[in-house]
């Protein structure tokens, strides 16, 4: 695989955990670890593990993130921040 290929998707997945932690909306922050499983399926597919690659994103980019937001949505908020 081509080396700054795995550079720029290991650097984006660390900034997009970074922001994940720091986001104050929990409909961004899901989003956003939509995006980490969208880049980690990236990164499994790069190093030739297809199966891993298809399961990361049926389950962790696909399923995962529509429970959690569909969890967001259920929630009430009670502050106004």
């Amino acid at each position: 695989m081509i080396w700054q290929f795995d550079l720029v998707v290991l650097v984006l997945l660390v900034l997009t955990a970074i922001i994940a932690l720091r986001v104050r909306d929990l409909l961004a922050a899901v989003v956003i670890l939509g995006i980490y499983s969208f880049l980690m399926c990236l990164l499994w597919a790069g190093m030739g593990a297809v199966d891993v690659a298809f399961t990361e994103a049926a389950v962790g980019a696909g399923v995962s993130t529509v429970i959690l937001i569909a969890t967001v949505y259920q929630t009430a908020r009670t502050s106004k921040d």
